[in-house]
């Protein structure tokens, strides 16, 4: 049996291997635990609508992600949605009056690969606007957007571009 269980583990790290993670912070700053807050602080979620891209892989971002969940939505992103939220709300490291110059579509397979966004010149995080069409913000996937959105976290991520 244990052996069944490390196979089932490896199969997950090859199937995510060249995957990330979209993180997505939903509620606010008002009230939060300081508990919860550093947390989201340290992987730059610091505002509500902040996007971070992360590795499925890392344990210790996994671990900050369950302890989160009841305040942000995640999931995995695919490459067409990375280079619109790269193409869209991209940001110099330099300043925003800096015009990027890079090419998303490079950049976004880059980082499947493993890369950072800082390696390329750009902030960690993506700022991103209120969901058109609205959320429901207090409630778990799948009534809600709150928790783990799995493929789902494409269409949240496009409403809000």
């Amino acid at each position: 049996m244990t052996e069944e269980k490390q196979e089932k583990k490896t199969e997950k790290k090859i199937n995510s291997a060249g995957a990330l993670t979209a993180v997505i912070r939903i509620s606010g700053m008002v009230k939060v635990r300081e508990v919860i807050e550093n947390p989201l602080s340290r992987i730059k979620l610091r505002r509500k609508y902040a996007c971070v891209l992360i590795d499925p892989n890392n344990k210790s971002m996994a671990g900050i992600i369950k302890k989160v969940k009841h305040y942000i939505a995640y999931g995995e992103i695919d490459k067409a949605t990375l280079v619109k939220l790269i193409k869209a709300r991209g940001k110099s490291v330099e300043g925003d009056k800096k015009e990027l110059k890079i090419d998303a579509e490079k950049v976004a397979s880059e980082l499947m690969d493993g890369k950072k966004l800082e390696e390329f010149g750009l902030k960690g995080f993506f700022r991103l606007a209120p969901p058109r069409k609205g959320i429901n913000s207090k409630l778990q996937y799948p009534k809600g957007v709150l928790g783990n959105n799995k493929k789902d976290i494409n269409k949240l991520i496009e409403r809000m571009l």
